[in-house]
């Protein structure tokens, strides 16, 4: 099908989303009888906008550098376009004979993608439209796990290692946010930063359990007295067993997102009011601090999965693969082949089986209500890549 293309980029930023924009990018070029190959200024938006960016003529060599380089190159969008949204997409890739559609994002994306693609069958318009994932909280239905997840996840083990070492040198109780509204694989990430018996983090708090602030002291005040310190992560969405978030219950006035939903990224307030619970119960005197590490997280450069690199950008050639050979729409799922050695597949899977749906951590990755298991880790460890080594000397106490 001799026609253009269209590439966009939605949602959160990662550290390797360029590397399936380029991934993108080099399939078409490769392929035959692709005309231009556009890309969508900030998603959707530059789409019904007209703020398109010819990307035929990069060379290689930038392609490269885009590729490493973190964040969306092309912008992002919240943008969750509903049917008038998508009829004005229609009719923009109509007026370019865009006949190949790419959006490279997360469950939001995949709606969309999934909505033109239904669009565009139902007026007769022949067009090729894949969903290439991305998310770092891993939450895609029917993958193993998402671009985007074990750069973010490196992050937060290398962080929880830095912070469990300053924490041993000057003893205290300390409390890290981690992104995550509904899954917790990213704080599960925390639990790699352990090389010793007595490492941090030693309380991990996910969304997929019920949080409980009495226990939760009950939990700090048992690690302090046996360590005479204790490292907690704790994931943004936690909530009580009623489902709300526990922010809410801490503080007041939060801001809400574009979605209608309260604000837990980029937000000191679950972590302050947190600490403060801590002192009021168990000492004004103790030392506690907390930090949300926050947007931080997401586009990180020198901390970057090469897993991660690498499947972010084979899973954007698999999509045009599929888009020339002529299948019509999908998105694609990373599979899990094998362990030892680590080795996955790529496949086509239907939009409707990912598209804003989310996905939890299973029950075997859990351990109680404050940590994981085995499972878990040996779930993250080749995602995430290999980790700084750290030594230690014994602490005459």
């Amino acid at each position: 099908m001799a026609a253009n293309a269209i590439i966009g980029q939605s949602g959160g930023p990662t550290a390797v989303i360029n590397q399936s924009l380029v991934g993108v990018i080099e399939g078409l070029k490769a392929g035959k009888d692709v005309g231009t190959i556009y890309g969508a200024m900030y998603g959707v938006r530059g789409m019904v906008e007209g703020k398109l960016l010819e990307l035929n003529g990069l060379d290689q060599a930038k392609l490269e550098r885009i590729a490493q380089t973190p964040s969306s190159a092309l912008g992002s969008s919240r943008d969750k376009p509903d049917v008038e949204y998508c009829k004005k997409i229609m009719k923009a890739l109509a007026e370019r004979d865009i006949r190949y559609f790419f959006y490279i994002g997360g469950n939001d994306s995949s709606d969309t993608t999934r909505i033109v693609s239904e669009m565009a069958a139902s007026q007769g318009y022949d067009l090729r439209a894949f969903h290439v994932p991305k998310t770092i909280d891993n939450d895609l239905m029917e993958n193993d796990h998402t671009p985007g997840f074990g750069s973010a996840a490196k992050f937060v083990a290398c962080a929880f290692m830095g912070d469990n070492l300053d924490n041993r040198s000057l003893p205290g109780i300390k409390i890290n946010v981690v992104m995550g509204r509904h899954a917790g694989f990213l704080t599960a990430a925390s639990a790699l930063a352990r090389q010793f018996p007595d490492d941090g983090p030693h309380l991990v708090y996910v969304p997929e359990k019920a949080f409980d602030i009495d226990t939760f002291i009950g939990d700090v005040d048992a690690v302090y007295k046996r360590l005479g310190r204790c490292i907690i992560a704790v994931s943004e969405g936690v909530h009580d067993a009623s489902g709300a978030p526990i922010i809410t219950k801490l503080a007041k006035n939060l801001d809400k997102d574009d979605h209608g939903n309260v604000q837990l990224a980029g937000t000191g307030a679950l972590g302050d009011h947190l600490a403060a619970a801590l002192k009021a119960k168990l000492g004004a005197k103790l030392r506690v601090r907390a930090d949300t590490l926050g947007y931080m997280q997401r586009s990180f450069p020198g901390v970057v999965s090469e897993v991660d690199a690498k499947e972010a950008r084979e899973s954007a050639r698999k999509a045009v693969e599929l888009a020339l050979k002529g299948e019509k729409n999908g998105s694609i799922a990373i599979k899990r082949v094998s362990d030892s050695p680590y080795k996955v597949a790529y496949e086509r899977i239907e939009l409707s089986a990912v598209a804003a749906k989310t996905r939890t951590m299973p029950p075997e990755m859990l351990k109680g209500d404050n940590d994981v298991t085995p499972a878990c880790i040996a779930y993250l460890k080749p995602i995430v890549g290999n980790l700084p080594v750290t030594e230690q000397l014994p602490l005459v106490k």
